[in-house]
């Protein structure tokens, strides 16, 4: 899919590139995010034992700030102090929004809903977490902008090994009873696709934005998501939401004016 949209995604590198065979150079900086993501996506199931989801929520969105202080310091880019205000604005949003979504859970069943707790081990593990969801970023930005091949190529290479990784840990954790495919109904598909369309959109914002310009979109993507959640399905939107929408709007003034 990556290679169709050649044209779209690559502006420059040539169609040259993509009929070159690979060289192991310049293929091998693409395993270490895979690795990366892999770890990470793993590290989320095992904090479970160690914090509730909730707590999880809401602190994840320290990955905000740690992506913030790897891309000035890995990148050596200088950040003013209103835009280092800035980013500590979208991760306080970050953390009221998730915060706000607590809100969100039935009162009436409150004895049933399991009450906050994060252990030491669960604040090291989440510290982990939002370090190697940092790197993991900076360093996807860092190879992509240092190669000067098409977009397109670069995907091919990162997901080649994110596929690899992640097929041989469900070979390896999957029952020779079950099917591979075992449980994807058509809207596991629909979210499947969009997932990777995802994917190579943030790609194309880490190629020709940066890590920065990464951060405020998801951060966007979270005002937009509980709209389209209260549009479509009917979710209550808490007083609180104007909140971290105000503050998200502001950091994005100060940080690109």
């Amino acid at each position: 899919m990556a290679l169709m949209h050649h044209s779209s995604l690559s502006p420059s590198g040539g169609t040259s590139a993509l009929h070159a065979s690979p060289r192991l150079f310049l293929v091998a900086p693409y395993a270490v995010p895979a690795v990366l993501y892999a770890f990470n996506n793993n590290l989320v199931v095992v904090m479970q034992a160690y914090m509730d989801p909730s707590s999880y929520q809401v602190l994840s969105n320290l990955k905000i700030a740690s992506t913030a202080l790897l891309y000035s310091l890995c990148l050596g880019k200088r950040l003013l102090p209103a835009q280092w205000l800035a980013l500590g604005l979208l991760t306080l949003a970050g953390v009221s929004h998730s915060y706000s979504s607590l809100d969100l859970k039935d009162t009436e069943r409150a004895e049933e809903v399991p009450r906050l707790h994060i252990t030491a081990w669960g604040l090291l593990l989440i510290l982990v977490y939002c370090t190697v969801s940092g790197l993991a970023a900076v360093y996807t930005e860092r190879v992509l902008k240092s190669q000067k091949l098409p977009l397109s190529l670069q995907n091919l290479y990162l997901y080649m090994f994110g596929v690899a990784i992640n097929g041989l840990s469900s070979f390896l954790s999957v029952a020779s009873d079950k099917s591979f495919l075992e449980g994807y109904s058509g809207v596991v598909w629909v979210i499947v696709a969009g997932q990777a369309a995802n994917g190579l959109l943030m790609s194309v914002v880490l190629k020709h934005g940066s890590g920065i310009t990464r951060l405020f979109v998801i951060s966007c993507s979270m005002l937009v998501n509980a709209l389209l959640s209260w549009a479509l399905l009917g979710l209550q939107i808490t007083p609180f939401f104007p909140l971290p929408v105000t503050m998200i709007g502001l950091a994005a003034y100060l940080y690109y004016r």
